[in-house]
């Protein structure tokens, strides 16, 4: 499921299905995007920045058009506790491979990989990123 925004609609909120992970795009040409998404993150319940969040970060093959700065994205990922994944999806390749890991993180989330929790695998995610 998709939104462009948060709070979600609260109409059918019988019908939506439990939410496993949330992923903050972050178009690094836009600096509405990065506005959009701080403006989101106050609808996130505390509880779920513990390994189900992670920001996706677009355009970053584009260094000369960047209008967010990445210093900006690291500290919302170090403040939130949340990894950041960076992508360019104008190349295929890229973009297959970032769909790739983020079903992978989704399944963990999901909890569906034994032995590996989201909280785990994301303090992981994040340690390697520091390095």
């Amino acid at each position: 499921h998709l939104a462009t925004s948060l709070p979600l609609p609260s109409e059918q909120d019988h019908l939506r299905p439990k939410i496993d992970l949330i992923v903050f795009v972050i178009d690094i040409k836009n600096k509405r995007s990065l506005k959009n998404v701080d403006d989101s993150l106050a609808y996130v319940d505390a509880s779920f920045f513990l390994g189900k969040v992670c920001f996706l970060v677009t355009g970053v093959g584009r260094v000369n058009c960047c209008s967010v700065e990445m210093d900006a994205v690291s500290k919302l990922a170090e403040t939130y506790c949340s990894p950041v994944i960076c992508c360019e999806l104008e190349l295929e390749a890229i973009r297959v491979s970032t769909a790739q890991r983020l079903l992978r993180l989704l399944e963990i989330c999901a909890g569906h990989i034994p032995g590996v929790s989201a909280l785990s695998f994301v303090s992981l995610m994040c340690n390697s990123a520091d390095e």
